[in-house]
């Protein structure tokens, strides 16, 4: 019964960070005209870290289709948000504590520190903005405006994804 209730839980949390993203963030106007929040993403990146590919895969795919259907984006969303979900084995591998994760651990600024949090997010954001903003332009003739766009968006989700970490998610007490 526990499998079922971590299906359900992660199923109303794709919910909620869908319907909050499609109904709240998309409404916000850009920063500057250049800087986008994909509050979708959190969705993603919060993932307990044990989840397997082919599941993390799934739901990448799921969540950027429909912020594919969204939008009207011809699956850009989608793309981006499935190179993210199979880049983040990868890069959790790479920032591995010295004891390894435990099995219940998920990605929680409170469980991992400030550092831990802010490099992981900073990498899997730049790839899936990169990838995002690059497939919408469908070429490189803005280059220094894409780049710039990548930047203040990748700043603009990650600020947003911080206080998100900070005001929902508890910290574990340590006994």
């Amino acid at each position: 019964m526990q499998g079922l209730g971590t299906i359900v839980v992660q199923v109303l949390r794709f919910l909620l960070y869908v319907l909050v993203h499609m109904l709240i963030v998309s409404r916000l106007p850009s920063l500057f005209g250049v800087g986008w929040c994909f509050f979708y993403v959190g969705f993603l990146l919060f993932l307990p870290i044990a989840t397997p590919i082919v599941a993390l895969l799934v739901l990448s795919f799921a969540t950027g289709f429909a912020m594919d259907l969204f939008y009207d984006t011809g699956g850009v969303h989608a793309a981006a948000a499935v190179l993210l979900g199979y880049l983040r084995p990868w890069v959790l591998r790479l920032l591995t504590p010295r004891d390894g994760y435990d099995a219940q651990d998920s990605v929680n600024i409170h469980q991992m520190g400030w550092q831990w949090y802010l490099v992981y997010t900073a990498l899997l954001l730049v790839l899936h903005h990169t990838v995002f903003f690059f497939l919408e332009l469908g070429s490189l003739r803005v280059v220094g405006l894409t780049l710039l766009k990548i930047l203040v968006s990748t700043l603009f989700t990650g600020i947003t994804l911080l206080i998100v970490q900070l005001v929902f998610f508890p910290a574990r007490r340590r006994r």
